[in-house]
């Protein structure tokens, strides 16, 4: 019988990731406290050194994505209006 896969919250990971970058435990420590394997909080801990300074950049990928759907919307507003505009002058 297969066993169900353990899936974290990003606040665990987060938690746990930032107890490995402070150092005051070790590795292993951390994984037993939590009942993580230490592979697992080394790859979270670089994961987090990696992507930690895009938290503060100031253009961040939700934003960009954010501003391609609003210009998107827009478009889509301004194609109903044309057709709004036609049909009211094409229905008396």
């Amino acid at each position: 019988m297969a066993t169900k896969r353990r899936s974290f919250s990003a606040q665990f990971k987060f938690k746990v990731a930032l107890d490995a970058v402070k150092g005051v435990k070790t590795l292993s420590e951390l994984a037993s406290e939590h009942g993580v394997h230490p592979n697992q909080i080394g790859q979270w801990k670089q994961q987090l050194i990696k992507e930690g300074a895009e938290i503060f950049s100031h253009k961040s990928k939700n934003q960009e994505n954010g501003q391609e759907v609003e210009a998107d919307l827009y478009e889509q507003i301004g194609r109903l209006k044309m057709e709004l505009e036609w049909l009211k002058k094409k229905v008396p």
